[in-house]
């Protein structure tokens, strides 16, 4: 499924799409208003037409965008570097930006491996043009709301499910992307078989679209349904996101606003979203007690 309001699209190249023979560039893609709110140079006039009607209704949205793209970088160091992942699954990984999960596992960890699954086709061919040369990485078409059919691709099957490496911890990434998952298709289901494929000691990141204020979740569900032709589903409350770790043990430092999540600049911790924020954090697969004899 597609991810983040904003991670499910892609690009073109001298106006026609990668991945696919046609795209109607009059509808705003969630990819590429991401890539606006970030500065970026992927994105068209329905784009940015779309954010601005988004930043109306939520003035500080850029934020935001900024607070989730530095959330995945540090709890990507942090799996690669402190907790000794060496497989990624990201999982409505969207159009490639700077800094991706590959980029930043494998600057701690050359051999770190990293499958990017996502059902838009833009998104894979972009992606796709962008990873041919590391053998270590894969972009997969998949929906994450047929787990069944994402675990047996054969990339998922070479560089995260390998059975041979059951010493080199695996971590699900489900980064700013549930929010796209209508109440009726199992959000908490879809991250229930997921990690009923995941070993104990495995580690799994969520963070979610989340509102204190009623009219707001309401006003930008309304929005977001309506730009991406109901390819989306709804902002969130927190223990809505908290219901997503049932079974998963948490860790520190909580589930927070990821602005809050283990920090590395007090400037960054000032640059905040006001009217909507994510939610979550870093959580491991239970390890089993030891039963003595």
């Amino acid at each position: 499924m597609a991810p983040h309001p904003w991670r499910d699209r892609g690009s073109t190249r001298k106006g026609r799409p990668l991945g696919q023979s046609h795209v109607d560039l009059s509808v705003p893609s969630a990819a590429r208003m991401y890539d606006w709110l970030l500065d970026g140079t992927f994105n068209y006039e329905a784009d940015r037409a779309a954010c601005q009607e988004l930043l109306r209704r939520a003035p500080t949205t850029k934020a935001l965008a900024r607070n989730n793209r530095w959330f995945l970088e540090r709890v990507v160091h942090a799996l690669a570097d402190e907790y000794g992942v060496r497989r990624f699954l990201d999982f409505g990984s969207g159009l490639p930006t700077q800094n991706n999960v590959h980029q930043v596992a494998q600057t701690v960890a050359p051999d770190a491996r990293v499958v990017y699954v996502d059902n838009d086709p833009v998104v894979l061919g972009h992606g796709r043009s962008l990873l041919d040369a590391n053998a270590n990485t894969a972009m997969v078409a998949g929906d994450m709301r047929d787990p069944d059919s994402v675990f047996a691709a054969p990339e998922v099957r070479r560089l995260f499910a390998d059975d041979q490496s059951p010493t080199m911890p695996r971590a699900a990434l489900f980064i700013s992307v549930l929010h796209c998952i209508k109440d009726v298709e199992d959000p908490a289901g879809i991250v229930r078989q997921v990690t009923s494929r995941l070993s104990p000691g495995d580690y799994v990141v969520i963070c979610h679209l989340v509102s204190d204020d009623r009219d707001l979740r309401d006003s930008v569900t309304d929005l977001m349904r309506q730009e991406t032709h109901d390819n989306w589903g709804r902002v969130r409350e927190r223990h809505e996101v908290e219901a997503l770790f049932d079974g998963l043990q948490v860790l520190r430092p909580g589930l927070v606003d990821v602005t809050d999540w283990r920090p590395d600049s007090e400037l960054r911790q000032h640059q905040r979203s006001i009217e909507w924020y994510d939610y979550g954090g870093l959580a491991q697969i239970p390890i089993p007690e030891a039963v003595t004899p």
